[in-house]
């Protein structure tokens, strides 16, 4: 895979001053304050249509630490951070580590980078996530491989011509990319159907708000909202300007499609499923008072973060639901206190499954031991610039899309607190705090 899909880079971007709402702040004392700085992204593009190319314009000796997210790694690339800061032109001083958790690999990477700072280790850290659908390493064979080790191994003519001579048809057939969980051999679509069947999340729900996802994207992307989407030059092809993957249609064409995963009753078809997608994010985080320092204008203050985990047979795709909770409980806030959701749309019938769960005062008391629900986000308040059913979903990019969204539409909205939730294969999720920083 080519060094050029995983150039970093960022941009410092002055933003026109908006009031925000007078709440309490989550300042704690002796805690050092982490702020976002920028994020930016390429454009999220369906996979097999165009590569990616970053560029920085940070300083390259400012960044303390590079820490990037990743799911289907490149064996030449296994620490895709390191290389990319290399390929970047970032100083070879700099430490760079990658880090992996599905879904929600650039939310540990930012998670991390948020603990370098607090504990006093760093005060400037880039971190960020990058996927290459297009392109994903195909093995041969467990027996292909076997024997081609045992090739390499033969010392004589006649022992490497037997070991020729072993090899098959079936030998050739390759292994693709592992779709399915390994604990359960499920797929993450097949569990989504059977997420939404268990909440009475009808095929109409999902449909309705696949569309909604598109034209929310459709209209913030006209709007120029999506002002984190940096434009680039592949070499050898056109400028990428702006995600692909927006295509708002109507419920008459959606109610074609037929069922993707469970045929022929499911629910979950490819226009309600998040797509395949490339795409690269970034976001540099420092500590409030370096980045007052080098003059930068912070966008928002990180706060309080939780990672959870549950059955990932029944329960993979409820990370949102068991993270709101906690993470609102830590900061000492109610759903009321939220102005912005975003919440990472792997599935239609997985969003409207979550939101179904986290209304449910039943749930809440027989699965997640809570006296009560802490309730559905309101949906005037919710992934009101489309989500990654629309946007698109780079398994390892996401995450700083969230986060930076957060932060933009709590300066465009004049909100105060925002809150991220995503899930993750392997049945886990990860939940933010995100305050704006004051205009």
């Amino acid at each position: 895979m080519s060094h050029t899909v995983y150039y970093i880079f960022f941009v410092s971007v002055c933003v026109c001053p908006v009031q925000t709402k007078s709440k309490k702040t989550l300042a704690k004392p002796g805690v050092k304050n982490v702020v976002l700085v920028e994020g930016v992204r390429t454009p999220f593009l369906l996979s097999g249509t165009t590569g990616l190319l970053h560029k920085t314009s940070l300083p390259k000796d400012a960044v303390d630490y590079i820490i990037y997210g990743t799911v289907i790694q490149e064996v030449k690339t296994s620490n895709v951070a390191r290389e990319a800061s290399l390929g970047a032109g970032f100083s070879d001083k700099i430490p760079s580590h990658t880090v992996t958790m599905a879904c929600i690999s650039s939310n540990v990477a930012m998670t991390t980078g948020v603990g370098l700072i607090t504990s006093g280790q760093c005060d400037t850290i880039v971190a960020g996530g990058v996927e290459f659908m297009s392109d994903v390493p195909i093995r041969h064979s467990r027996k292909m491989r076997k024997t081609m080790l045992a090739l390499n191994r033969a010392k004589t003519l006649g022992q490497r011509l037997s070991l020729i001579g072993s090899i098959r048809m079936a030998h050739l057939t390759p292994e693709l990319p592992a779709v399915a969980e390994f604990s359960t051999a499920e797929t993450m679509g097949h569990s989504a159907d059977r997420l939404a069947a268990a909440f009475g999340v009808t095929r109409l729900e999902q449909d309705e708000f696949a569309l909604r996802s598109h034209t929310l994207a459709k209209q913030a992307q006209d709007a120029g909202l999506l002002s984190d989407v940096i434009s680039f030059k592949v070499p050898g092809r056109d400028m990428v300007a702006k995600d692909n993957g927006i295509r708002p249609s109507s419920m008459e064409q959606l109610a074609k499609l037929k069922p993707a995963f469970i045929k022929p009753h499911g629910t979950v078809t490819a226009a309600n499923s998040s797509f395949l997608t490339d795409g690269a994010s970034a976001v540099l985080i420092m500590s409030e008072e370096k980045a007052l320092a080098m003059g930068y204008k912070p966008k928002a203050y990180l706060r309080d973060f939780v990672f959870v985990s549950q059955d990932p047979k029944d329960q993979l795709l409820l990370g949102p639901t068991y993270g709101t909770p906690k993470v609102l409980a830590r900061a000492g806030l109610t759903m009321d206190d939220i102005d912005v959701f975003e919440f990472h749309e792997a599935f239609a019938g997985q969003i409207m499954a979550n939101l179904k769960a986290l209304d449910s005062d039943w749930f809440a008391q027989t699965y997640m031991g809570r006296k009560a629900k802490v309730g559905a986000p309101a949906m005037e308040k919710f992934n009101l610039w489309g989500g990654s059913l629309s946007l698109g979903h780079p398994f390892g990019a996401t995450g700083c899309r969230l986060v930076t969204t957060v932060a933009h539409r709590l300066q465009k909205e004049g909100g105060q607190y925002g809150l991220v939730a995503a899930c993750a294969a392997g049945g886990q999720g990860h939940a933010m705090v995100i305050e704006a920083y004051p205009q």
